[in-house]
């Protein structure tokens, strides 16, 4: 299944225009019509508060804002216009700890450069069929970091019931992401052409 994104509003925070160029290029075969650029975790700050993405699509960056920072505060600042926005991280640093950090600062997917235009597409695609839970706990508030939740467990060796919240994204925010937007697309082209077999 294939998805129109002409409607939404991606952010790219880059470390060189280059790259950008290449990510919004092929953004852009997908139908993405509104990309957005930043250079740095402060001005991809700034540009994430004025322009309000439906996904954002980060680098590692360099220290000491790099896109770990920038992933924190899109999820922890009072400033953030969405907490719960998707965001997915493109880096050349595809060892075990780098992935485990990026996973432990909010992100919601993960793919390594160089990358390919159909890898890409499959992380947003994830993002439409596979939206996750959120997790609000006393230090970290992002994505539910386990991949499968296999329902409550009721057993002698439960953990304490100081679990950490569930939230779903979904239900706490409005139509704003990325998600939301393809499936609202998808069902007013369904209701406009009733019977109709276009490809999605």
């Amino acid at each position: 299944m294939s998805y129109q994104f002409k409607n939404i509003t991606v952010l790219v925070v880059e470390s060189t225009r280059a790259m950008f160029d290449l990510t919004r290029s092929v953004l852009q075969d997908f139908g993405v019509n509104q990309v957005y650029s930043a250079y740095g975790a402060d001005e991809g700050f700034e540009t994430f508060c004025r322009v309000n993405p439906d996904l954002v699509i980060i680098d590692w960056l360099e220290d000491p804002a790099n896109g770990l920072e920038l992933t924190r505060r899109i999820r922890t600042d009072p400033k953030s216009p969405n907490p719960f926005m998707p965001i997915v991280m493109m880096t050349g640093y595809s060892q075990k700890k780098r992935v485990l950090q990026a996973r432990d600062s909010g992100i919601t997917e993960f793919i390594v450069k160089p990358f390919t235009a159909k890898a890409l597409y499959q992380k947003i695609e994830q993002l439409v069929e596979r939206p996750r839970h959120f997790v609000s706990s006393e230090n970290y508030f992002g994505p539910d970091r386990r991949r499968k939740r296999e329902g409550e467990y009721k057993g002698p060796d439960r953990r304490s019931d100081e679990q950490p919240q569930v939230k779903s994204a979904a239900s706490t925010v409005s139509l704003t992401t990325a998600v939301a937007k393809a499936k609202e697309i998808k069902a007013r082209h369904e209701k406009e052409n009733p019977g109709k077999k276009d490809e999605w």
